[in-house]
């Protein structure tokens, strides 16, 4: 019977034995509760909605002030840009990464932006004469009104920006209008879109806007 228990004392130092060498030797890295953990930045809806406007208010200051290679710091690392002549925002309208947009403000070269209004005819411009005409026509930094993920602009062109850039925010600047006799008919919007990457928000299309046939 002494021998017997004897017998069971060595296995049992055996067993607790052997659980320690596998636990040194285990993969596993023990996690230290005093470091604290990397987590990611969620924001409520208010406080994504602050962020996307500063960020929208200090891109116009960029746009006017032709600060473009400021700017291309705050375009979308993986969906670049895209510049959209009115509302109705389409595949085919150009779109540039950031290196892209940094080589387009130093060329003279004319590219086709789409279609005009009423005549149809291809604008045609190299990228400062879009600038005059299909961003910066006006100073969007004085607009009586803005507002985030809501149309103010309303005219014939169908407005699709929250539907093709899934998952984005819009600010509009806009102003309803200059000269009485035209009862609102010239007005002017501007428009930036913001999508998220890894936590920040980035500048992916510019979209003009105005009454349009």
């Amino acid at each position: 019977m002494k021998k017997l228990t004897i017998f069971v004392t060595v296995l049992a130092i055996f067993g607790l034995s052997a659980c320690q060498w596998g636990t040194k030797n285990s993969t596993d890295k023990p996690v230290d509760n005093n470091v604290p953990q990397e987590k990611p930045v969620v924001q409520n809806p208010a406080e994504m909605e602050n962020t996307i406007k500063n960020l929208s208010s200090d891109i116009l200051a960029l746009l006017k002030n032709k600060d473009f290679e400021s700017l291309a710091l705050k375009i979308h690392p993986t969906q670049g840009i895209r510049f959209s002549p009115y509302a109705y925002v389409s595949k085919d309208d150009l779109h540039f990464s950031a290196d892209d947009f940094l080589q387009l403000i130093k060329e003279d070269k004319t590219r086709v932006w789409g279609s005009a209004d009423g005549s149809g005819f291809p604008i045609d411009l190299n990228f400062t004469d879009y600038y005059k005409k299909y961003i910066w026509d006006l100073d969007f930094t004085r607009a009586p009104e803005n507002s985030f993920d809501k149309r103010l602009g309303q005219g014939n062109s169908l407005d699709n920006a929250l539907e093709f850039y899934a998952g984005a925010h819009v600010m509009e600047y806009h102003f309803a209008g200059f000269e009485p006799q035209y009862e609102g008919m010239d007005w002017r919007s501007l428009r930036l879109v913001f999508a998220e990457e890894n936590g920040q928000w980035y500048l992916v299309g510019i979209i003009h806007d105005q009454w349009t046939i």
